[in-house]
């Protein structure tokens, strides 16, 4: 599993992630999900990069400020199915096409984020 670095503890060990999904495509996950192991409270798609076996998905907390999203130590790269096993909510939503972003509602759902403005538009 590529995104795995060994000076960080994760919230689910290496060897604790099972298989969920059947992609091995790549997505962008925040420390806030992976090593303290909040839920995903915003996730959108980007169009994915032809050169990687990229899904598109990025995966946010949703509580990330500029600073957190601006340092490359608090991300990494994943495989989508490691995402899904820390948050198994966003498996429904895997096929989105891109320019699509979910945000959790105030009752804990992931709902399509209709205010979300696309940066790559």
């Amino acid at each position: 599993m590529f995104g795995f670095n060994k000076k960080k503890k994760y919230k689910i060990p290496g060897d604790k992630i099972k298989r969920l999904i059947e992609s091995e495509e790549g997505c962008i996950a925040t420390d806030r999900i992976t090593v303290d192991g909040s839920k995903v409270g915003f996730m959108y798609r980007e169009e994915p990069s032809s050169s990687y076996p990229d899904s598109g998905w990025r995966f946010m907390a949703g509580d990330e400020d500029e600073n957190y999203m601006s340092n490359p130590k608090y991300h990494a790269v994943y495989q989508v199915n490691t995402i899904c096993n820390y948050d198994l909510d966003i498996i429904q939503f895997l096929d989105s096409p891109p320019g699509t972003a979910f945000i959790r509602d105030k009752t804990g759902k992931l709902v399509l984020d209709e205010d979300w403005e696309n940066p790559e538009e």
